[in-house]
């Protein structure tokens, strides 16, 4: 069987960052991807949604309600894997795409006992930005992938003007 490349990424914070270093990563090793999409909902989110869906409840709209509650609500997660798997396959890069709804360490710990396949973790920007994963989760989560973890961070350019005054 094939090793993959686990690419983790979120799925509402611009997935496809860092997946084209992906691509040529997995081209370059002659190995698959597998994308792992994050779905973050923090405390607060979840909040919002139960008082949605109690308000659709209230309003007679109970399948609505349902559907918030249980987090099954569009969320652009199927327009998202499409880009995905076209990018990938537009590349030859064979491809498979997993959804779940945990914390980053968690999901991939979780992910790796099941796929044996794995060869290496590459964390997207997005994972990495604006302390989405401490320092400490990181150092928890090379512990417990014992298989090499890639970060990725995105840099931003920046236009300064010369001291001379030109553009």
């Amino acid at each position: 069987m094939k090793k993959q490349l686990l690419f983790v990424t979120y799925q509402n914070e611009g997935p496809d960052e860092g997946l084209s270093y992906a691509i040529d990563l997995a081209k370059t090793l002659d190995e698959g991807i597998t994308i792992l999409l994050v779905k973050l909902r923090k405390f607060r989110q979840r909040l919002e949604d139960i008082m949605a869906a109690v308000a659709f409840a209230e309003a007679g709209e109970h399948e609505t309600a349902r559907k918030i509650a249980s987090g099954d609500e569009k969320d652009g997660s199927q327009e998202t894997i499409s880009i995905l798997l076209e990018k990938c396959k537009n590349s030859g890069v064979d491809v498979s795409v997993h959804t779940v709804l945990d914390e980053p360490v968690s999901a991939i710990s979780n992910f790796l006992k099941k796929k044996s396949t794995i060869d290496m973790v590459i964390l997207s920007p997005s994972v990495m930005r604006n302390g989405n994963l401490s320092a400490r989760e990181l150092k928890r989560l090379v512990r417990i992938a014992s298989r090499p973890v890639v970060t990725m961070t995105k840099q931003e350019l920046q236009y300064t003007k010369n001291s001379m005054g030109d553009d």
